[in-house]
């Protein structure tokens, strides 16, 4: 106990110079912890991008690394110090032209389109949805073979998110009309009879499928088949919407 007690002195003991360092230590460490507390809670808005030149620049002219940790910037950009963001409350037209300007650094880039159409656009605002899917629609035209799966994903956000099957239709058949290379699957070919038949606009669909199958552009004989197997499906359900009650009426 003698030995325990030995080694508890008064603070007399310790130098006023240490002392005095320790408690201005104090000082500071609480003083910037408060600042920082008030740093923290303060929301910062997104705003105008950098030029092209100066990010070149910044990124010592590799801009596919800098198109990436910009990208990676720009989604973790609702969840500041201390703050979490919704993404409703973003200014999307800004969102924009971040995501226009890590598409300049590097075109051939997927990502920027898919976190549109998967992440912005999954707010529960149809205003800001409608703004990412028309701006993926503007960059899918740029390059529909490269930017064909966020087209269809938009197509997607269109029908079930917005519940606009009209801008569903006019977003699938962009991609039907333009995505015609080989390397698009069939399956997103063809969204557009799919929307059209949910619609109940089975003639429309039915005259689309039919005007490709005569048009001889279809040279595999499995989407041939399939497309003929849909337009019998198409033709069947007119003639029991025809058959039905409500028809008759």
């Amino acid at each position: 106990m003698t030995g325990l007690l030995s080694l508890t002195r008064p603070v007399g003991y310790v130098p006023k110079v240490i002392q005095v360092l320790l408690v201005s230590t104090l000082l500071i460490q609480l003083s910037w912890h408060y600042s920082s507390m008030k740093l923290i809670t303060k929301e910062t808005r997104l705003y105008d991008p950098p030029t092209i030149v100066s990010l070149r620049m910044a990124g010592l002219d590799d801009t596919i690394t800098t198109a990436k940790v910009t990208m990676l910037w720009l989604q973790a950009f609702d969840n500041q110090p201390g703050i979490s963001l919704p993404l409703k409350d973003l200014d999307y037209a800004q969102v924009i032209k971040w995501l226009n300007m890590i598409l300049e650094l590097d075109s051939l880039i997927q990502y920027p389109l898919l976190a549109a159409i998967r992440f912005y656009a999954e707010v529960t605002v149809p205003e800001k949805q409608r703004q990412m899917v028309e701006f993926v629609s503007r960059k899918f035209l740029e390059k529909p073979h490269l930017r064909w799966p966020a087209m269809a994903h938009a197509v997607y956000i269109a029908k079930h998110r917005i519940k606009d099957k009209q801008l569903a239709v006019n977003t699938a058949r962009l991609l039907r009309r333009h995505a015609t290379g080989s390397e698009v699957p069939y399956w997103a070919k063809q969204m557009e009879f799919f929307v059209l038949e949910d619609m109940g606009e089975l003639e429309a669909a039915k005259i689309l499928i039919g005007g490709l199958l005569e048009s001889g552009e279809l040279e595999d004989e499995h989407q041939q088949r399939f497309l003929s197997a849909r337009l019998k499906e198409i033709e069947k359900r007119q003639q029991t919407n025809s058959l039905s009650p409500d028809a008759t009426q």
